[in-house]
């Protein structure tokens, strides 16, 4: 299990059109990228594997996923 925080702010990042505390927030752990929620330090947390997220980043680039906003 990964032990993770959102208090270690350095390592944590954010989409510049987020702007505070009410974001998304990722970043990389033992291999894993990790993804949090700022208004919940502790969690709950997912993780994936770089192949999931290579693939995610790809849809999310070609537009696969507009209809849900």
């Amino acid at each position: 299990m990964l032990s993770i925080s959102t208090s270690d702010q350095d390592s944590w990042r954010t989409a510049t059109m987020s702007g505070g505390d009410n974001c998304v927030q990722v970043r990389s752990k033992d291999g894993m990228i990790i993804v949090g929620n700022s208004r919940l330090a502790n969690g709950p947390f997912l993780s994936y594997t770089r192949d999931e997220w290579v693939a995610f980043l790809d849809g999310a680039k070609k537009g696969e996923f507009d209809d849900l906003l």
